[in-house]
């Protein structure tokens, strides 16, 4: 049976649902057709089955292409929510949390995280990430340098010499392990709170979803997908 909100959440019929392929926490492989797997795209069965509608995963490169296309392309995405994006995407509460910190070059002397703000100091970032987002809004004196995603921007960060590298802890310490001498700093800036997106104007089923979210934590969904899924320690459940 179809759920009362399948019409606003799935008008075409089935739920188009835009998953972020730059994360691979949410995103840990994909199967042989080439569909996504991971807790996101668990997520979105679960949200599918609810409706009682056909499931449609759509990979997208980067969040921000999935914050454009919701409401168009996709009916939902799972991305970060964050003060920017809804402006234009109504958020859930979050299923799960990632910390964000810093890479720092061998050479450099930084050893804290509020010693990276400073002037005339490159940060170099993944575009439109939530992270970026955050630090956009945050910093006073340093420089973002954008890269599209975070492997590019690592290799900016790597190549060209740059001193700080932002972005989630999990991915940082593996770009350490191709950087001798770089160093994940302790701590965090922001943490990053994963959401699903829809658009505006629908409170009531944008209640639904919550509901949904709300049931996942509860009911151990989310902390059993994280173990399933073999991100436990570096992807950490919301609060429930």
């Amino acid at each position: 049976m179809t759920s009362e909100f399948s019409d606003i959440l799935a008008p075409t019929g089935t739920l188009r649902v835009g998953i972020n392929m730059a994360n691979m926490l949410l995103v840990t492989a994909t199967d042989a057709q080439g569909q996504p797997q991971g807790i996101a795209p668990d997520l979105a069965k679960r949200i599918a089955h609810r409706l009682g509608v056909p499931l449609n995963l759509v990979p997208m490169p980067q969040p921000g292409h999935v914050a454009d296309a919701i409401g168009t392309e996709v009916d939902i995405g799972l991305i970060a929510r964050e003060p920017e994006r809804a402006e234009t995407v109504a958020f859930t509460r979050p299923y799960a949390e990632i910390e964000a910190t810093y890479l720092i070059a061998p050479d450099s002397p930084i050893t804290q995280i509020d010693e990276v703000d400073q002037p005339g100091r490159e940060i170099a970032v993944a575009d439109r990430a939530a992270y970026d987002l955050y630090l956009k809004r945050s910093l006073a004196h340093a420089r973002l340098v954008r890269a599209d995603g975070l492997g590019a921007a690592f290799e900016m960060f790597r190549d060209r010499g740059m001193e700080v590298l932002a972005g989630l802890r999990p991915a940082l310490l593996k770009n350490a392990e191709a950087y001798p001498g770089a160093r994940v700093l302790e701590g965090r800036y922001t943490t990053i709170e994963q959401a699903v997106g829809m658009r505006p104007g629908a409170p009531e089923a944008l209640a639904f979803l919550q509901e949904i979210v709300a049931g996942a934590l509860t009911s151990g969904f989310v902390a059993d997908a994280i173990d399933r899924h073999g991100v436990k320690g570096k992807l950490t459940p919301a609060s429930p």
